[in-house]
């Protein structure tokens, strides 16, 4: 499966309100709550297991990163952008910085 293919299939499992700015919103927080149960789920791993991840916690930790992404391919779609168009944007903006030699330091347009 490609990303796009990804993102369509998860538009099928969405419901809405029909108040586009509460769906929005709902997305934003999504995406917020869900990459906090990844950071949560990585600490407790630094905390309780000295860093030492296992294949169980990396199945729960994939689980959760692909909570992180149903989000994004909802509001990706929400705003009008395959993630197809997002992921090539990200790399192109990437590639432009690490040509530039400006991969490190501050501002979203360096």
């Amino acid at each position: 499966m490609n990303i796009d293919d990804y993102q369509k299939r998860a538009l099928t499992t969405v419901i809405t309100s029909g108040d586009m700015f509460k769906d929005s919103l709902h997305w934003v927080l999504g995406i917020n709550g869900e990459a906090g149960e990844v950071a949560e789920k990585v600490k407790k791993i630094i905390r309780d297991k000295n860093g030492k991840m296992t294949k169980q916690d990396k199945q729960e930790l994939a689980k959760e990163i692909g909570d992180v992404l149903w989000y994004l391919a909802v509001f990706a779609h929400d705003l009008g952008f395959s993630l197809e168009d997002i992921a090539q944007q990200n790399l192109d903006k990437l590639k432009s910085r690490k040509a530039r030699g400006v991969l490190g330091g501050a501002g979203d347009n360096r």
